[in-house]
């Protein structure tokens, strides 16, 4: 269930005047979990954080990706007998609790309609007709897996289980821990579009502020359509209308959000979600499931759980409206 994400950093502004405490802003960024990454942060001395991090996306592919044959994950989707590690564990009770709580819309267990449709690491297959669909459907539903200990439990076999629509919003949480461990209060930390800021940008003492694309397809400058400011929050975006896979034969375009509940690749009328959390991985993980449930069942899940979230949809009328709960009214601006 791996998801496009369209959030990009809006420049920081610098001033002139002496920052707090003399220290001063670092970044450093590279590559990671098939995406980038990016960090600011303010201290006394520029800190080598790029081995720190790699370190940390080593642990998490070898417990979490399903692109690394070794990986806990991808042994437990080969029927091995597997002992999992505190971060699968971790992200497993998570996505439990937003399984639930999204009535069945964020389910880690869609691997093989994942695969099926080309979103994963195996190749699409040739023809997916209704009852191949409905096949595929019977291994999934992630009410049938439970922990016990450190081991996983189903009630199906042959299943496949994916963890991509959380696992990046999660690595970025561990960094940010870990950034918070060596001491550092403020800084951001920005991998693939999902963000977890602490403190402020003392430049300018103000929160972080963070810019969202526009989400319309043929974008290339990639516009942005709203800012917003983050302190001592996670954020994460997730939107359909730019990854996609065209059949060869029928020239059907596959958006990459795939509805757990129908087991079909479709657009709905949500176009961008963006979820303000305390930790990274609930935000990504609540992104992904309003682009499937659509513009009014998300209204009802967001009302019912208290989510922060600013979503972009559709209308009746067919037009781009704009729709974000009030606590966030003070922290969001609109860009003309």
């Amino acid at each position: 269930m791996k998801k496009a994400v369209f959030l990009f950093l809006i420049t920081v502004l610098f001033t002139s005047c002496a920052t707090v405490e003399k220290q001063k802003m670092f970044k450093t960024s590279g590559n990671g979990l098939g995406t980038t990454f990016n960090i600011s942060y303010f201290s006394d001395q520029k800190l080598n954080l790029n081995k720190h991090v790699d370190s940390i996306f080593d642990v998490i592919n070898s417990s979490l990706s399903t692109y690394h044959k070794d990986s806990d994950i991808s042994k437990l989707n080969r029927g091995e007998d597997v002992a999992v590690d505190e971060h699968f564990i971790k992200v497993f009770k998570a996505s439990q609790d937003i399984f639930t709580a999204t009535e069945g819309y964020f389910d880690p267990s869609i691997g093989p309609l994942v695969n099926a449709y080309g979103f994963g690491p195996t190749k699409p297959l040739k023809s997916l007709d209704q009852e191949r669909l409905d096949s595929l459907l019977g291994k999934v539903g992630f009410q049938k897996f439970r922990l016990s200990g450190n081991k996983i439990i189903s009630e199906t076999a042959n299943y496949y289980l994916d963890f991509n629509a959380i696992a990046k919003g999660y690595a970025v949480d561990v960094i940010a821990n870990h950034l918070s461990d060596l001491g550092l209060t403020d800084y951001f930390v920005e991998l693939g579009g999902e963000i977890v800021a602490k403190g402020k940008n003392l430049d300018n003492d103000v929160p972080w502020r963070f810019g969202i694309e526009k989400p319309v397809e043929d974008n290339p400058l990639r516009d942005l359509t709203h800012a917003i400011s983050l302190e001592n929050k996670a954020l994460a975006t997730s939107g359909n209308y730019r990854k996609f896979r065209t059949d060869e034969q029928s020239g059907q375009k596959f958006v990459h959000t795939i509805n757990p509940i129908t087991g079909k690749a479709e657009k709905s009328n949500v176009l961008s979600a963006s979820v303000v959390a305390n930790d990274c991985m609930t935000a990504d993980a609540y992104a992904t499931s309003f682009m499937a449930m659509g513009f009014e069942n998300s209204i009802k899940v967001i009302e019912k759980n208290q989510l922060s979230v600013l979503l972009i949809y559709v209308d009746d009328n067919n037009e781009v409206n704009y729709f974000n709960t009030k606590d966030l009214d003070s922290q969001i601006s609109e860009i003309q």
